[in-house]
């Protein structure tokens, strides 16, 4: 057994998502400082998911086909440094979907292939992934609060300096991976498309989407909701953190979870508690206690819930697949799913209403459910 980069693994994992935690909350508000619409601004944090949906395929089928990983995921973080650089030298409409075009391609290169590249080192020892990719919910943790403060006593300028340090570390990181033995596997003699048109790969990828899509409204309005009806702007930002917190956690405990419960049982667990966990979110905002609860349960529909799927994902999709398979997850999940959620929410949210939008968003999740108690039959 290969010997686990633990540090350097877990290093990447922290910069990866401190980039996300200083990205994605913050990056609307310096477009807003720029004057751009609300329309021009959604079109421009929605490239994150859009390049999603096609561009980790065809990494993923790069690093495949030649047996590269680390070296497609070195050559994508210095190339997404280089086209974010290109955010300090123009400030159009233009200019800046080009850029973001761009950082977004070369971004999603990284991480299914460095999730491929961790569930190889770990081998039979997959249940011990959460104690690696915590590292990424506590690089989340430091940089949405520590550039929160940052704002608070600089300006909206400043976000670009934090994000490029991010951004350095992803570089710096992606350096220190050793490249990652492929084993070879029976499954090499069978094609992606074999695999992928098996019915419990199918209802995995399925339920995986409607899952991401169910999201949509959580991740685009949740703030917004809870400020209008009188939730201090501090408070929300705690509610945020006590997620992750828990994500943290729950991370920790997959290794006894999955010795005790197979893969399709804590799947089963965490679809059952996001349909319950939206249905508080849409209908007890007036009892702060609900949604206090409604974000514990983020430990079992994010935590649980992902580290599941990349078992699930590494079981499947084995020796020369496993970057692939990554790929589609992400693709299929983040970036159809995420686009879609993200889209149906802006419709939703006015002609439905709060309630009724996290409802549907429940309604997604059970359908999911029912696929996987169906079809989905996986090993323990």
């Amino acid at each position: 057994m290969q010997p686990i980069p633990y540090w350097r693994l877990s290093g990447f994992y922290f910069f990866h998502f401190a980039f996300i935690g200083a990205f994605a909350p913050y990056w609307s508000l310096y477009l807003k400082s720029l004057s751009f619409s609300a329309f021009q601004i959604g079109i421009l944090m929605s490239l994150l998911h859009v390049t999603r949906i096609f561009a980790p395929a065809a990494w993923g089928w790069l690093a495949d086909h030649t047996g590269k990983r680390l070296l497609i995921v070195r050559s994508a973080a210095i190339t997404g440094l280089i086209s974010y650089c290109a955010v300090f030298f123009g400030e159009s409409f233009t200019w800046l979907f080009v850029t973001m075009a761009l950082l977004s391609f070369f971004w999603s290169a990284s991480l299914p292939l460095i999730e491929a590249t961790t569930l190889s080192y770990l081998g039979e020892s997959t249940a011990k992934y959460g104690r690696i990719r915590v590292w990424g919910s506590v690089g989340f943790i430091f940089a949405v609060t520590s550039v929160g403060y940052l704002l608070d006593l600089t300006n909206i300028a400043a976000l670009l300096w934090a994000v490029l340090g991010f951004k350095l570390g992803i570089v710096i990181f992606s350096r220190q991976i050793p490249e990652g033995e492929i084993v070879a596997h029976a499954a090499d003699s069978h094609s992606i498309r074999q695999i992928f048109k098996r019915p419990e790969v199918l209802a995995f990828f399925a339920a995986c989407l409607l899952m991401a899509l169910a999201h949509g409204p959580y991740y685009t309005f949740y703030s917004i909701y809870l400020v209008e009806n009188g939730y201090s702007k501090s408070m929300v930002g705690w509610l945020w953190a006590i997620g992750v917190i828990c994500e943290i956690g729950i991370f920790f405990l997959m290794p006894q979870l999955m010795h005790r419960f197979s893969l399709k049982q804590i799947m089963v667990f965490s679809l059952s508690c996001a349909i319950v966990r939206f249905l508080m979110i849409g209908w007890g905002v007036d009892w702060p206690a609900i949604i206090l609860l409604a974000q514990i349960l983020h430990a079992a529909t994010y935590g649980a819930h992902h580290a599941t799927a990349m078992m699930f994902v590494h079981r499947l999709f084995r020796g020369r697949h496993q970057g692939k398979g990554q790929a589609l997850y992400t693709s299929l999940t983040f970036g159809i799913g995420g686009t879609i959620g993200g889209i149906f929410s802006g419709y939703a949210w006015e002609s439905l209403g709060p309630g009724l939008t996290f409802t549907v968003s429940a309604a997604a999740v059970l359908l999911g459910l029912t696929l996987v108690v169906w079809k989905m039959d996986v090993e323990r």
